[in-house]
């Protein structure tokens, strides 16, 4: 908390509420400009328990937790030290923002960056919190390669339910669809799922069968059982905390922070970046948000500061 401490005696040009890689990249990027940030992390990564990140153009494989150690190593370059809090409340304060972290302490800045992310719900069954991260997942843009030719199983329901089996086809050949009861599939897509070789499994389900962290099966409460390699579920998410919808912002139907194509939202000087904000929910892409994000904040802070000039004048 000694970062807290050493900042809260001074107006910020910004606080970043998470240390992701949506935060990390936008602390980078403010900290080459000279500006005084405060990263705030609560330390619970989407990703902790995978085993790698995958798509990061350099750093495919990496496991998670190593690159944020790096990210977070970067960033002393600059004289940015992550402070590990939770921040727990937000609010509007004359031209700025307010931030208390759960210590009470509390954080002035002008601007304020979001990149806390999102929190997946895992299905309640037995046995999938224990696969999760290894032989469970959430994207198969992420681990579709790792389980590829091999048989996996899907468990959703409705349009998301099928979209994801249908999708996975692109990885392999087996694929099966298990609802956990009604199955709510539309007439077409249940004919797609039918002309891909795509059984649906409608029985409620009583576990999932494991070895260590290794998915085996799919027991139902009927007695049937499905051998499969892999899972992957789709149970829907939430943001990691609310503090955009406290301060009033809109959330879509995905459950995301509606932004501006820079992260901005329509409350002045704050900023939503990362899986809380986008439907691409990439490392890559949170980190490519946390930099855009960083140069939009940068230059409003130069405008507060007399230091732009109207976009009239640049071409008169």
């Amino acid at each position: 908390m000694a970062g807290a401490l050493q900042f809260s005696r001074r107006v910020l040009d910004v606080v970043i509420i998470g240390g992701g890689p949506a935060g990390l990249s936008a602390a980078l990027v403010l900290g080459r400009c000279r500006r005084r940030v405060l990263l705030c992390d609560a330390a619970q990564p989407r990703n902790a328990r995978s085993v790698a990140l995958h798509g990061y153009l350099t750093r495919d494989g990496t496991p998670p937790l190593e690159l944020l150690r790096m990210g977070r190593a970067e960033l002393q370059t600059y004289g940015i030290e992550p402070c590990q809090a939770r921040v727990t409340g937000l609010a509007c304060v004359g031209e700025g923002f307010e931030a208390t972290l759960e210590s009470g302490k509390q954080i002035q800045a002008r601007t304020a960056l979001i990149a806390s992310g999102v929190r997946d719900h895992l299905p309640d069954i037995p046995g999938i919190d224990e696969c999760y991260g290894v032989t469970v997942h959430h994207c198969p843009y992420c681990d579709g390669w790792e389980e590829r030719d091999k048989t996996i199983a899907v468990i959703g329901r409705g349009t998301s339910g099928a979209g994801l089996a249908l999708s996975l086809k692109t990885w392999t050949s087996t694929v099966l669809l298990c609802t956990n009861g009604p199955s709510r599939i539309r007439a077409a897509d249940r004919w797609k799922l039918a002309n891909e070789g795509i059984t649906v499994h409608s029985a409620s389900i009583a576990r999932v069968e494991h070895e260590q962290q290794e998915v085996r099966a799919i027991a139902f409460t009927n007695g049937a059982r499905v051998p499969c390699d892999a899972i992957f579920f789709s149970a829907g998410q939430s943001p990691q905390c609310n503090l955009a919808v406290q301060l009033g912002c809109e959330i879509n139907r995905q459950g995301i922070v509606k932004t501006g194509r820079l992260g901005q939202t329509h409350v002045p000087g704050l900023y939503v970046v990362g899986d809380a904000s986008r439907d691409v929910q990439f490392a890559i892409v949170a980190a490519a948000e946390g930099a855009k994000a960083a140069v939009a904040i940068n230059k409003a802070l130069q405008e507060r500061a007399g230091l732009a000039v109207a976009a009239q004048d640049i071409n008169g």
